[in-house]
């Protein structure tokens, strides 16, 4: 009936129905070999897999233990991670925002905009860091108060009596002063009325040495300078006197 019909250039419906039959069946088998042939490209793949892993198994357990244990400080090695779309628009962004700064010269420097931003910043900052800036700032200013008072040798309650370019000098005064009324207590006999007199003699000369330190505060520096030089020859030869008279030799 094909034949016939093609060679009379007609079909008639049967002819067509056995060809969509044929047509039918030539898919099916087509699918069927598709799935054949994919299952076995999927077997082939996994058992490709599964050497693989097995070979790096064995690979790793080949390797020294000096690389296995390998330096903590050295940093493990970076990875490129995929970076998202909005993580991508935001980098754009800054990039553009950083090109337009550097074309208008504002790269770098306060404008009005970063001010105001700074200010807001502050504003909701600073009163989180305000306490723990004054506790430090309260440690800090006590420790240096500790460091003068141990260098003037003085206590840290005595600090504010001794301020100024002549600190030490008043620091010493005091310590003499303090001294030589010690050796006004502590004479005896026929020594107490030396005592008494070298006493008033040395507290004398001391007031007229804090005298001339105070004076020589607001002078110009070397003025300060050489007169504050003058006060220490003084000061040092009262002090090898007190120490004479406290028993103490001096060289």
């Amino acid at each position: 009936m094909r034949k016939l019909a093609k060679r009379r250039g007609k079909t008639t419906q049967g002819a067509q129905r056995g060809c969509r039959k044929c047509a039918a069946k030539k898919s099916k088998a087509d699918r069927r070999t598709r799935r054949r042939v994919d299952k076995s490209a999927k077997r082939e793949a996994a058992q490709k897999a599964s050497e693989q892993k097995a070979a790096q198994k064995a690979a790793k357990k080949e390797q020294p233990s000096t690389e296995q244990h390998a330096d903590p400080a050295t940093p493990p090695p970076l990875t490129s991670a995929p970076v998202g779309k909005k993580a991508a628009k935001a980098l754009l962004k800054a990039d553009k925002q950083t090109a337009k700064a550097i074309k208008k010269g504002e790269f770098g420097t306060v404008t009005p905009g970063n001010a105001k931003k700074i200010v807001g910043i502050l504003k909701i900052v600073g009163p989180l860091l305000a306490p723990y800036a004054l506790r430090a700032m309260s440690k800090a200013r006590a420790g240096y108060d500790k460091s003068r008072a141990r260098k003037l040798g003085v206590p840290v309650d005595d600090l504010g009596k001794f301020t100024g370019h002549g600190a030490s000098l008043h620091a010493r005064i005091a310590g003499d002063s303090a001294a030589v009324r010690d050796l006004r207590q502590q004479a005896k006999g026929d020594e107490r009325g030396h005592a008494t007199t070298y006493a008033d003699q040395a507290e004398a000369r001391l007031a007229q040495l804090s005298s001339a330190v105070r004076a020589a505060e607001r002078m110009p520096t070397h003025r300060r300078r050489s007169a504050h030089r003058a006060v220490d020859g003084e000061l040092s030869r009262i002090e090898s006197e007190l120490l004479t008279r406290f028993g103490v030799p001096t060289a």
